[in-house]
């Protein structure tokens, strides 16, 4: 039996933007799709409701990582061109701990939508993270 080595343990996401690496980040929410439904109920019929599709809908993508020594400088250069930003094609690549590329999602029409840094509060000595979350208007496999 033979065993697939690339696997997903100890992953980080490599993101760029317009082919513009914003670099790695340590965490990745929101990857999907839904299908939104609307039901119909028909006269005379009481076996069901009718389920139809109507369109898409794709949640925000939030990505995470400690703050390191330039780690926000590409993220707020390239939020800054906001409101007259244009939406920007992403991709995700998921690697392991060797490097290797395991996964990759493309997202279109994408803008920034939020960037959190770090909580400065002297009390609580932890690792300091920033959020970057993103929209887009669709999402495929690389």
């Amino acid at each position: 039996m033979i065993e697939d080595t690339k696997i997903a343990v100890g992953v980080r996401y490599v993101v760029k933007i317009d082919g513009e690496q914003l670099g790695e980040f340590s965490s990745c929410d929101g990857l999907g799709v839904e299908v939104v439904m609307e039901t119909r109920e028909e006269g005379g019929n009481n076996s069901f409701v009718w389920q139809l599709p109507t369109r898409l809908k794709f949640p925000n993508v939030k990505l995470s990582r400690p703050v390191g020594a330039g780690t926000s400088q590409p993220i707020l250069a390239w939020i800054s061109n906001a409101p007259g930003i244009t939406p920007s094609t992403a991709v995700i690549e998921a690697k392991n701990t060797f490097g290797d590329k395991i996964a990759a999602w493309k997202l279109s029409e994408v803008v920034p939508v939020r960037w959190s840094g770090p909580s400065l509060t002297p009390d609580q000595p932890k690792v300091l993270t920033e959020t970057l979350e993103l929209a887009h208007h669709g999402i495929s496999g690389e």
